[in-house]
């Protein structure tokens, strides 16, 4: 697994703290991720509303504990599939968000492979933009929903990471037919979503659509390695993770 060194991670994620409790408490933050957490479990229909950003706290919130939890699980399925291995010369991170899944994926290419983030909300699109010059990434984000992303090309890499659950039903389905039509013109294709206690509707359609073109799905579990700083707040928040879970479905290069 190439990613980042643990010091790097430290050293970026002390980044994150300086920018983000500049104007806001450590309590202020674990708060925010408590309600944020709860939002969530327990009240998903409200995130395509925007619930998740609707102000400094849960803003903060995210990008010091869901952008880098995000980060690690992505780079570690990333590093299982061996999506890195042949060369990409770009990341479409679809619905963005801070940029984490994107960048995780740049940095086990060696950063050989630049992102271009596309995301709905404006202040994700900046914090994604700040995240790649932190990690020191060729990186752009850009407003616009996932309709707007030019795809497909065989030197490219797609993921929709946390991103797919999210949208309405519309969207979804008129997603599934251009990642499948990316994937025919030589890209590379990664889903990622959390494994959730109620049903996830759409899961068994994608599913049967990605093994169709010669894909794979997966359920991962992974022992938790966070820096220490993000430890502190997960374990005040009282969300104490002691192993990263995911699903995820992959399209590999044609021909690979």
């Amino acid at each position: 697994m190439a990613g980042l060194p643990d010091s790097d991670l430290e050293s970026w994620y002390a980044a994150l703290e300086a920018r983000h409790l500049a104007t806001l408490t450590f309590p202020e933050v674990r708060r925010a991720l408590q309600a944020l957490s709860s939002l969530y479990v327990e009240r998903r229909d409200r995130l395509p509303r925007g619930a998740a950003l609707d102000g400094a706290g849960k803003r903060a919130a995210f990008a010091l504990f869901y952008g880098p939890l995000h980060f690690a699980v992505v780079r570690r399925i990333v590093s299982e599939l061996h999506a890195a291995d042949r060369g990409l010369a770009r990341i479409v991170d679809l619905g963005c968000g801070t940029g984490a899944a994107g960048a995780a994926w740049a940095l086990e290419t060696g950063r050989h492979a630049g992102v271009n983030g596309v995301d709905t909300a404006g202040w994700a699109i900046a914090e994604a933009a700040w995240n790649f010059r932190a990690l020191g990434i060729r990186g752009t984000a850009q407003r616009g929903d996932v309709s707007s992303a030019r795809l497909g090309g065989g030197d490219e890499g797609i993921v929709a990471a946390y991103t797919v659950n999210e949208l309405d039903d519309a969207a979804r389905d008129a997603l599934l037919p251009r990642l499948l039509a990316a994937h025919g013109a030589g890209s590379r294709v990664l889903v990622v979503e959390p494994i959730a206690n109620r049903p996830v509707p759409f899961w068994g359609t994608w599913e049967a659509a990605f093994r169709e073109a010669g894909g794979r799905a997966d359920l991962w579990r992974f022992a938790a390695s966070l820096p220490s700083r993000m430890k502190l707040l997960d374990k005040a928040a009282g969300l104490r993770h002691q192993v990263l879970t995911a699903r995820s479905l992959w399209l590999p290069a044609q021909g690979r």
